[in-house]
């Protein structure tokens, strides 16, 4: 393998000037960057990135943790993410942390490590503190779906709370007086705001709140599969049905069309996330709309910022979920 004393040697020139060319110096001349480009091309000569970075102090990276890319929603937030860093000539770095404590922390390590200046960090399982001390080691780090008040401005969250209630808000508004709610059984903050919001709504409409309306599962089509089969068990006369997101909708539809129930006529279903599946279902599924894309690019500008030294705050940092009405819900009264 090639080094940067044989490129030198090749374009006859220093290995100061060599250095001076690969890291783009304005003290370069031109015949020396045409000289030592042909050299390195010829010799096969790749730079190395971790002392590029040492001389220019940018690695010119990225650092994104999600909870696992493979998930359509967190596809969407790195595509966001990537187009704004795009735009300023960076590029990605990406780790899964698969809401492990352990993977997040090593994820985070990593991509500091690595010199990312900006990070956008989206972890459900590490307390509030180490993220704290990773923020105080990381000017450029913001996070992403969480909120924790020491760093209000540096947090790009959803209020899911919200939109929970609105989702099982609606249903009661559509007369429903039983409905039934399919949760995640993942321990964050997401899934105890949530179900929070449709207890909370249940209980400013006079109706009832109770555990045995709830069942669990993972957040994925097979949980919801799952924990819509353990509440039919019960033979509750439920009428509608809120779930955590709308892949615990698509496994709760089909366990229910498995069971010849008509779908909103015999029993309504609302989503949550308003993710691809949604409009492909049958019927489409009314959900709450979580604006990731949006919180994402926010995310990325923001952090980019941050890592420049330019003080910066967000217009946005709670945001605000909407209702998209589509087929799945009935009117009952």
């Amino acid at each position: 393998m090639s080094t940067i004393k044989d490129v030198a040697k090749e374009a006859n020139v220093s290995i100061a000037t060599v250095s001076r060319v690969i890291n783009k110096s304005p003290k370069a001349s031109k015949a020396s960057i045409e000289s030592v480009t042909l050299a390195m091309k010829k010799l096969g000569y790749r730079p190395n990135a971790a002392a590029r970075a040492l001389v220019s102090q940018s690695t010119q990276t990225m650092g994104v943790l999600v909870g696992d890319v493979s998930d359509p929603f967190f596809g969407s937030m790195v595509k966001a993410i990537d187009t704004i860093a795009c735009q300023k000539g960076k590029h990605l770095l990406i780790g899964n942390g698969y809401h492990s404590a352990k993977k997040e922390r090593e994820v985070i390590e990593l991509l500091i490590n690595n010199r990312c200046e900006s990070l956008v960090i989206h972890s459900k399982s590490l307390s509030s503190e180490e993220l704290l001390s990773f923020a105080r080691e990381a000017p450029g780090m913001v996070l992403i779906n969480r909120f924790i008040p020491e760093i209000s401005d540096r947090c790009i969250a959803l209020d899911n709370h919200r939109g929970s209630y609105l989702a099982t808000e609606l249903l009661v508004k559509n007369g429903h007086k039983h409905i039934g709610y399919i949760c995640s059984n993942h321990d964050i903050e997401d899934t105890h705001q949530r179900k929070a919001g449709y207890l909370q709504a249940l209980q400013d409409n006079d109706l009832i709140a109770s555990e045995t309306y709830i069942e669990y599962g993972s957040p994925d089509e097979e949980g919801g599969e799952r924990a819509m089969t353990n509440l039919l068990a019960k033979g509750l006369p439920i009428t509608a049905i809120a779930a955590y997101n709308d892949h615990m909708a698509a496994g709760t539809l089909s366990v229910l069309e498995e069971n010849n129930f008509t779908i909103p006529t015999d029993i309504s279903i609302i989503g949550f996330d308003n993710s691809l599946i949604s409009k492909y279902l049958n019927p489409k599924l009314t959900t709450v709309r979580y604006p990731i894309q949006m919180m994402a690019e926010k995310a990325a500008c923001l952090a980019l910022k941050l890592a420049n030294n330019i003080e910066a705050k967000p217009d946005t940092t709670i945001f605000a979920p909407t209702l998209v009405k589509r087929s799945s819900v009935r009117n009952i009264t």
